[in-house]
């Protein structure tokens, strides 16, 4: 097939476009600055930002001859010149209407599982597109899945990095919200695995993309240290007045993941019934004991 990959400089696009690099698929992918410099067979780079090109009419010349679309843009945060709302709601929105000129019937859309009660600028934007394009889908103008992962883990991502290091330390000193708030992780291969077998198909509408097993955060930080071959640490509990303080300060380090938005994302569980993610990929997914074998070969 031939694939529009929005994204796949990021973390989880990076793994998407290498899964579908291996079984054959033509990429056309997106980058949001200058086009990287690259020589793989099967993948043709086109600059594209979400925060700029907000028209539908901006997208058709880039869907000429693609069969499918996979978007993976997403962000954390607000940053200069890279407003979330654009990026996770009005250039999607945008993307999705150019699909439907275009007849590209196949999208996927990457989202993220626990935002439905939430009130954070993050959650907002992801369900404004979410629900853009499920409207789209209902009307029978494409044909659409909404993939909801939760933690996704693996090598690049921001948050991974963050996870691993707090896996190294002695002493854990953690949240509230970390230390009783449910998670589901999933391995990144497994997400670009998901992708990759829903090409073909039709539906679902959505679906949940999340590991085998549910545990507190702390218990996933804990089990990345045994994987370390380190002894349990001493945790913590951080008052909940020192946890908003240095949310807040976060707030002002763009470069990492911790903000007020995600300690307020931290506030409910983020887990789901594993079993329509199992049926797909004709097995469990990675559990997250086992999220550190073959790190390096990732």
């Amino acid at each position: 097939m031939n694939i529009l990959l929005c994204g796949a400089q990021g973390f989880i696009g990076r793994h998407v476009l290498e899964r579908l690099l291996s079984q054959g698929h033509s990429v056309r992918a997106t980058s949001r600055t200058a086009r990287p410099s690259s020589d793989r067979t099967g993948v043709e780079w086109i600059q594209a930002d979400f925060s700029r090109e907000l028209a539908a009419r901006v997208w058709l010349p880039r869907l000429q001859g693609v069969d499918a679309v996979i978007n993976a843009v997403g962000v954390l945060r607000d940053r200069p010149g890279q407003p979330m709302d654009a990026i996770h709601h009005r250039g999607p929105v945008a993307l999705f209407e150019a699909c439907t000129e275009a007849g590209v019937r196949r999208v996927l859309q990457i989202s993220a599982l626990g935002i439905a009660g939430s009130d954070t600028r993050y959650a907002r934007s992801k369900r404004a597109a979410e629900a853009h394009l499920l409207a789209l889908q209902q009307a029978g103008r494409l044909d659409a899945t909404v993939l909801q992962p939760s933690i996704v883990f693996g090598p690049g991502g921001a948050s991974s990095e963050l996870f691993l290091s707090l896996a190294r330390l002695p002493l854990l000193i953690l949240p509230g919200a970390a230390l009783n708030t449910r998670v589901q992780p999933v391995a990144v291969q497994d997400l670009a695995e998901a992708c990759l077998r829903l090409l073909p198909r039709t539906g679902p509408p959505q679906l949940a993309v999340v590991g085998p097993q549910a545990l507190r955060l702390s218990d996933f930080i804990a089990s990345l240290r045994l994987q370390q071959g380190r002894p349990p640490a001493r945790v913590l509990r951080l008052p909940d007045a020192l946890s908003r303080f240095s949310a807040r300060i976060g707030d002002h380090l763009p470069f990492q993941p911790w903000g007020r938005e995600t300690l307020a994302l931290l506030q409910q569980d983020n887990t789901a019934d594993p079993a329509p993610l199992r049926q797909l990929l004709d097995r469990d997914a990675r559990s997250p004991t086992e999220f550190l074998n073959n790190w390096e070969d990732a």
